[in-house]
């Protein structure tokens, strides 16, 4: 199994560029580890997330790291122009020497789609488009392109992507709709949420996946070419008690974040459309298996269940969220990464 590290960016009690400088050491430290890829998170208008542009953040992470993967997961499609993101991947898979790992998706936030004046019930097929016109323009020397949202017509392009004919494709989901998209369109892909309905959807990813034939793009390095994860946060310490005492303000801090628009924002019809995360606790999430708290073997063994429970091949961390002190996250890194990673290579 591959490791992964996922990552916010998240607003902290300091300024804006010491945040970026500890990020960006963190990546290096998950990249000497051995960390497959770093994947982040696109969010507007919300503390929850300090790289709205991901682009320009992915392009410094890709100045300060060697080997590990690297891609927005996701890219809000909606908020794009094609013609304009598809230079942006190319730009960065060449930056990082053929790194990146392209996730796509519509959005979960009807407030942040709102806010770019973008209509929430319209965002999927938007969203379908901007693929579909997306994924045409990479692999074009000259582009032309005739969809409900977006027209181009002969668009010279010389810039093309170092993978060839793109780099991979990649979807996020925990709802029923977006596990089978991913499936039918061949992508690899990450679940979220409890265990449960991380099942749920990874089972119905797998089966349109089959009835597919296989990915669209293989990764050799996956067994059965395609990644199949699960997104946990993480929390190592040299004592249960440590690790809870570590994690627990600091998801809560966490779970603020989350919710931050649809606590701010009054009720509105969008307050009703955004599901996730409501009435969501720091020990509700270590119960449905959301959160591992621990020391490296109370870690391993969950994870071990979770492995064998959910069929995956690939577990996203997100091991530095809310208030976390960076220390504590050094700590927790080195531990998963000398005590806990090694064991999971085998799984």
């Amino acid at each position: 199994m591959k490791v992964g590290l996922f990552d916010h960016v998240e607003r902290a009690d300091r300024p804006l560029a010491t945040l970026y400088e500890e990020r960006l050491n963190f990546v290096a430290a998950a990249d000497e580890a051995g960390f497959y890829c770093y994947h982040i998170a696109e969010h507007h208008c919300s503390p929850l997330n300090m790289v709205p542009v991901p682009g320009v953040y992915l392009g410094a992470v890709a100045a300060r790291t060697k080997r590990i993967h690297l891609g927005p997961l996701v890219y809000l499609l909606p908020l794009y122009s094609p013609l304009r993101l598809i230079e942006e991947i190319c730009m960065l898979d060449h930056l990082s020497g053929g790194r990146l790992e392209v996730g796509v998706g519509r959005g979960v936030s009807p407030f942040e789609l709102n806010f770019h004046k973008v209509d929430h019930g319209e965002s999927r097929e938007i969203f379908i488009d901007a693929f579909k016109c997306i994924s045409a323009g990479l692999a074009a020397d000259k582009f032309s392109y005739a969809g409900k949202y977006f027209n181009y017509s002969d668009v010279p392009m010389p810039m093309r992507p170092l993978q060839q004919p793109n780099p991979a494709f990649w979807y996020g989901s925990s709802n029923a709709t977006g596990s089978t998209w991913a499936g039918e369109h061949g992508m690899h892909f990450t679940a979220n949420g409890p265990t449960a309905l991380a099942k749920s959807n990874i089972a119905t990813f797998k089966a349109a996946l089959e009835e597919r034939g296989g990915p669209a793009a293989p990764k050799a390095e996956f067994r059965g070419g395609t990644a199949i994860g699960v997104l946990r946060h993480i929390v190592v310490a040299d004592t249960d008690a440590a690790a809870m005492r570590i994690a627990k303000p600091a998801f809560e801090a966490h779970l603020g974040s989350l919710n931050y628009l649809r606590n701010t924002q009054g009720s509105s019809e969008f307050t009703k459309r955004l599901d996730i995360h409501r009435d969501q606790s720091f020990e509700s999430c270590v119960r449905d298996g959301m959160l591992i708290v621990g020391t490296p073997d109370t870690v391993l063994a969950a994870i071990e269940r979770q492995t064998e429970e959910l069929g995956i091949n690939y577990l996203l961390t997100y091991l530095l969220f809310g208030t976390m002190p960076l220390s504590d996250a050094q700590r927790s890194l080195n531990l998963f990464s000398t005590e806990v990673m090694p064991k999971l290579a085998a799984l």
